[in-house]
C-alpha cells in the first residue's frame, strides 16, 4: 500500500490538532491516523514536582524527536506503534501507551514537526499554520487553564518566558520548510479543502 503522509506545524494554538483531525475525519474510517507530537514530551518523573514546573518545555529538546521520527517510519513502513501518552498536569509519562495501526494517510502534528530533520525524508506535504500572537495566547490560555489546571498568571508568564521567545527561534524558522501555509483562523474545512487541491495539483 502506498502511503502519504503529511506534516503541520505552527506555533502553540494555532490550530494543528484539529486541523489533523478535521483532515483525518473526512477521509473513510481507518484510512488516516493522525500522530500528536506531544504524546512524545521526556518523561520527568525522575525530578520533583516544583523542578519539573520550571523546565522549559517549549524547546526541542523537551521532547524526544528520535522516537518520534522512528514510530512515523514504522507507521510508512506499515507496522503498528505504541504510543505513549504524557500527563500534562504532572508532566511525566503514562503507564499506558495507544496502539496505532498504519494507515494509507499519516498525518504528523506539532510544535516541530517541520524543525525535526528527521522526518523531513518522510513527510510527502509540509504545511504550516499561522495564526496571530494574541489569538494563539488566547486559545492557549483556555486550553491549559480548562484542560491542565493552570492559572492564568501561570500560562501568561511562560508564554513571555519560554513559549514566545522559542516559537521565534526554532518555530517560526520552519515555516520556510512547507510546501503549504494556511491560516489557523481560517474554517477548518477551507483548509481541508486546500490541502486536497495542493495535492491534487502536485
Amino acid at each position: 500500500m502506498e502511503r502519504l503522509v503529511i506534516g503541520i506545524a505552527g506555533g502553540t494554538g494555532a490550530g494543528k490538532t484539529t486541523l489533523a483531525e478535521g483532515l483525518a475525519c473526512g477521509m473513510y474510517p481507518g484510512s488516516a491516523v493522525v500522530v500528536h507530537e506531544d504524546r512524545y514530551y521526556i518523561d520527568r518523573s525522575n525530578l520533583p514536582p516544583a523542578s519539573r514546573e520550571g523546565l522549559n518545555y517549549d524547546h526541542p529538546e523537551a521532547i524526544d524527536l528520535d522516537l518520534l521520527a522512528g514510530h512515523v517510519r514504522e507507521l510508512v513502513a506499515g507496522r503498528t506503534i505504541n504510543q505513549p501518552t504524557y500527563d500534562f498536569v504532572r508532566h511525566v509519562r503514562k503507564k499506558g501507551t495507544d496502539t496505532i495501526f498504519s494507515a494509507r494517510l499519516i498525518i504528523v502534528e506539532g510544535l516541530f514537526t517541520l524543525f525535526n530533520k528527521l522526518l523531513w525524508d518522510v513527510i510527502d506535504l509540509k504545511v504550516f499554520l499561522e495564526s496571530e500572537e494574541d489569538i494563539r495566547l488566547s486559545r492557549r490560555l483556555d486550553r491549559d487553564i480548562r484542560e491542565r489546571g493552570r492559572t492564568k498568571e501561570s500560562v501568561i508568564r511562560q508564554w513571555r518566558s519560554t513559549v514566545q521567545p522559542m516559537h521565534e527561534l526554532f518555530i517560526q524558522p520552519s515555516r520556510s520548510c512547507a510546501h503549504l501555509i494556511l491560516s489557523g483562523c481560517d474554517q477548518v474545512d477551507y483548509n481541508v479543502a486546500r490541502i486536497r487541491d495542493f495535492l491534487v495539483s502536485r
